[in-house]
């Protein structure tokens, strides 16, 4: 839903005659908007919760409700013992309700979990299920947003609302200041901005005057917010730190809430001040014309004076006192009249309040290049003419396949409701563990991260251009990207870094914080051949082991996937090849020679590596999905160790003479989950005497070796070559293979410890070519 426009008609006076069926307009792939029919859906499903019986709303409501049973039962929720199929089939009947059904998670009834709720009234009980439908869906939101800025609030506003079940209280957001956030607000300015300009016109042309005021403040209302990383894309911005803020809290006072009713919702114009309107106006009126433009001949006759000629002198007259600072309209004491009362907004100019779903859009909006190397996600507006008609009944759009039912199933795959459980055991704000930046197990880029989100730090494509004026900002940050290259590269001719830095065919990720480059890549696309070439990599001294190197490294990646390049190459010096190790690069190179040989610059001294990209991984957050992940499997251990947690008495039958017996007889191991392997699965077996393991292996082994031997000759200094020391490795990987048949675990073992070994010499430079 962000970076696209919802617009209500233009021939409408501001009421909410004919904006009840506002199409969806396109948005950006993947991000968390819903169909246009999401909120009117989400509405049906709450009055059909609450007009159900009494046990089937405690039956909802347990299971966000925390076990109440004696012993200190840690259970957050109760589990259903007979889970819906998934997907679920829309024929099966409900089953009834039943309060002692066990939880499938602490065996507790469902009546330990709602115990609270015994004498709470229906009323209440309706209220926290609006909660609860609002958390589902902002579950789904969460898991379905792509930007990083929109998916965190969306996070915060989960657990807010989770924890109001909980609590059985009502979400308050917290926040250092409430609405209004900015005063004057932006429908008192443009009530201003009436009064100031058009107050001597006769009544008749001052009338249609406020028709397009309203007119103008329903396009605000409406208006999707791009967000903060789309808004740097565009171009370097002044307050970025500003623009953030007020983007997190339109998303919670006025995008969220209009289809979370259970928070409360205010209207654009009312709450925001000159400072938003600043941020959005010029790219709201420039889209606006435009589209009147095109559509020009398709308005209905009686408005298509007021759109084509009246709107834009008032778009015109409006802009020049939104950027003036010395402009009166947004002085409080303008509202005051010589009597000294404020006059009453509501008799002048107020849009009306609209229900606004979000929008979602399946295909994918293609994304353009601005200058200096940008990238800015492509606008698709809607239809001035499909806005035009009153009353008009849209079909609704169908809602998007769940991605998981086109998904085939493989064998063994984990349940997905069971995978859903345990991710809303992670999701519970009770759960989540806090990130501490200074334990070994943190993420190399994690604060680097963090810093990005808080605005901190931002990365800017950027480079020279012949064909147009740079901007003066862009000159000011290659100069500074080429101060960091030839301080943190002093063996590279500066007259070279120079060259390569403002060569129209070279690009700049720079890194920026506090408004100066602490680092950057400079680097070659070469689109028909596959392959970019990494130039220079750098950040200045004083600002590394911060994670900045593998951050920008990261989002280098992304841009690329996004331009369907999907290979590096570069060439590192000594002091560099560990850097690029663990970004991913490899001596091994994917690129066939052919396609670089005679492109790329050869350097003395220095070592060629490569890097693949994977197009299905979003590598700015991979850090963190492995954590997911971890954390998941860890969940799925603890909940498989819990049900083998039993003890068997050890095997007796090896001191009664047997010697060797079936691995699925011993009691407790299919238990774990172990599956007999191969075709012979009937007859593995354990044995009890290393001297019965490998039957007649000295007489099929002339020349047996293990590692032991090797460790033991190793010390001894015995092996006064490589190729002594590689000839007994090489015996025991032939030896395997000789005694053991191929289908057997060993066979293959043997090949990839074969493999391994020899990669490790390769690496090490210790294989001859």
């Amino acid at each position: 839903h962000i970076g696209s426009t919802q617009i209500p008609s233009l021939n409408s006076s501001g009421g909410t005659e004919g904006s009840g069926s506002v199409p969806g307009a396109g948005g950006t792939e993947g991000s968390g908007s819903v169909p246009a029919v999401g909120s009117a859906r989400i509405a049906v499903k709450k009055a059909q919760l609450r007009s159900s019986p009494r046990p089937k709303k405690l039956e909802k409501l347990g299971v966000y409700s925390s076990c109440k049973a004696e012993g200190a039962c840690k259970c957050n929720g109760w589990k259903s013992p007979n889970p819906p199929p998934t997907p679920p089939r829309t024929d099966q009947q409900s089953n009834a309700v039943n309060l002692q059904d066990p939880c499938r998670s602490c065996s507790h009834t469902l009546g330990d979990h709602v115990t609270h709720l015994e004498n709470v009234s229906e009323d209440e009980m309706n209220r926290l299920l609006g909660i609860v439908l609002d958390v589902e869906y902002l579950y789904t939101c969460v898991h379905k947003e792509e930007d990083a800025d929109t998916k965190q609030v969306y996070f915060s506003l989960f657990k807010l609302l989770r924890k109001s079940i909980l609590q059985m209280g009502k979400p308050m957001l917290e926040a250092h200041d409430n609405p209004p956030f900015e005063r004057p607000s932006i429908e008192q300015g443009v009530n201003s901005f009436v009064q100031y300009k058009f107050s001597h016109l006769p009544s008749k042309e001052r009338q249609t005057i406020v028709e397009l005021a309203k007119m103008f403040l329903n396009q605000i209302n409406y208006w999707q917010l791009e967000t903060p990383s789309q808004r740097r894309q565009r171009g370097p911005n002044e307050d970025a730190a500003g623009y953030k803020a007020n983007y997190t809290r339109w998303l919670c006072y006025c995008n969220v809430p209009q289809f979370c009713d259970s928070l409360p919702r205010y209207e654009t114009t009312q709450i925001f001040g000159c400072t938003l309107l600043r941020s959005v106006f010029t790219v709201m009126r420039k889209q606006l014309l435009e589209q009147a433009r095109q559509e020009k001949d398709k308005l209905p006759p009686e408005k298509r004076t007021l759109i084509l000629t009246h709107f834009p002198k008032f778009l015109s007259m409006l802009e020049e006192e939104v950027y003036s600072h010395s402009s009166p309209i947004w002085s409080q004491e303008f509202l005051l009249g010589s009597t000294g009362l404020q006059i009453p907004i509501h008799t002048v100019i107020s849009a009306s309040p609209v229900a606004r779903p979000l929008y979602y859009s399946p295909s994918p909006i293609q994304v353009e290049i601005v200058s200096c190397g940008s990238v800015s996600p492509a606008r698709k507006m809607v239809s001035l003419l499909e806005m035009s008609t009153v009353g008009e009944k849209r079909k609704p759009s169908e809602p998007l396949p769940h991605e998981d039912a086109k998904r085939q199933r493989v064998v063994g795959d984990i349940p997905q409701e069971l995978i859903n459980e345990v991710m809303a055991t992670i999701a519970d704000p009770a759960a989540i563990p806090e990130t501490n930046l200074l334990s070994a197990h943190s993420a190399r880029d994690e604060a680097a991260r963090l810093e990005e989100r808080r605005g901190v730090i931002e990365f800017h494509v950027i480079g020279n251009s012949l064909n147009q004026k740079p901007n003066k900002s862009i000159l000011m940050w290659l100069v500074g990207l080429q101060n960091v290259f030839s301080h943190q590269l002093p063996r590279m001719p500066k007259e070279y870094i120079t060259r390569l830095v403002f060569d129209p065919k070279h690009k700049t990720l720079s890194l920026i914080k506090d408004g100066r480059v602490i680092g950057g890549i400079c680097f070659r696309m070469f689109p028909s051949q596959g392959f970019t070439e990494i130039v220079f990599c750098a950040v200045t001294s004083n600002e590394q082991v911060k994670g900045y190197g593998t951050h920008l490294m990261n989002h280098l990646k992304e841009y690329h996937i996004k331009h369907d390049i999907l290979n590096f190459l570069t060439y590192a010096d000594e002091y560099a090849i560990g850097y690029f190790k663990k970004q991913g690069f490899s001596k091994d190179i994917k690129v066939p020679k052919a396609k670089y040989v005679g492109y790329i610059k050869d350097y003395e001294g220095a070592t060629l590596m490569g890097c693949e990209l994977n197009p299905s991984i979003p590598y700015t957050e991979f850090s963190v999905i492995i954590k997911k992940q971890k954390e998941i499997i860890k969940k799925l251990m603890e909940r498989k160790q819990v049900q083998i947690r039993k003890v068997y008495p050890g095997l007796s039958c090896f001191k009664e003479g047997v010697r060797q017996i079936p691995i699925e007889s011993i009691p407790g191991i299919r238990e774990t989950g172990w599956k007999p392997m191969g075709k012979g699965q009937g007859a593995t077996q354990i044995k009890c005497s290393v001297k019965t393991e490998a039957p007649g292996y000295y007489q099929v082994i002339r020349f047996p070796m293990d590692l032991k031997t090797m460790s033991e000759r190793l010390k001894s200094r015995y092996y006064a070559t490589r190729k002594l020391f590689m000839a007994d490795m090489q015996r025991i990987f032939t030896n395997c293979r000789e005694y053991n048949p191929p289908e057997s675990e060993y066979y293959k073992c043997a090949n990839l410890l074969e493999k391994f070994f020899y990669t490790k010499l390769k690496d090490a430079g210790l294989l001859e070519k």
